[in-house]
């Protein structure tokens, strides 16, 4: 069975750095994107970044672009999205998948998210 289990998300002040993790079991993802979305009250998923987990090639959302880094570590199966420079417009849940692309639709596979907060 296929799990993704985020943790570290919280809250934190304009300006302020957080980390979040997502571990990752109960099959290979070598295949695929390991992609981080979020979603804030009121709108829609969002794209955030991705890293393909063979290649280590990462994309962002330009509105991340700069400020966030996505990273993995294969022998723990873990990936990090580490995001500096917060902003209060980066509160949402935060969410780990994996799939492929920088779309909802294209990931099969979702964790159950982590609150992050960015107060002013």
């Amino acid at each position: 069975q296929v799990q993704l289990v985020e943790s570290g998300g919280g809250l934190v002040q304009a300006g302020g750095s957080l980390r979040v993790s997502c571990a990752a079991s109960g099959r290979t993802f070598s295949s695929y994107a390991m992609g981080w979305f979020r979603q804030a009250p009121g709108k829609e998923r969002e794209f955030v970044a991705a890293i393909i987990w063979s290649g280590g090639n990462t994309y962002y959302a330009d509105s991340v672009k700069g400020r966030f880094t996505i990273s993995r570590d294969n022998a723990k199966n873990t990936v990090y999205l580490q995001m500096n420079s917060l902003k209060p417009d980066d509160t949402a849940v935060y969410y780990c998948a994996a799939g492929r692309g920088t779309r909802a639709t294209g990931y099969n596979y979702w964790g159950q998210g982590t609150q992050v907060t960015v107060s002013s």
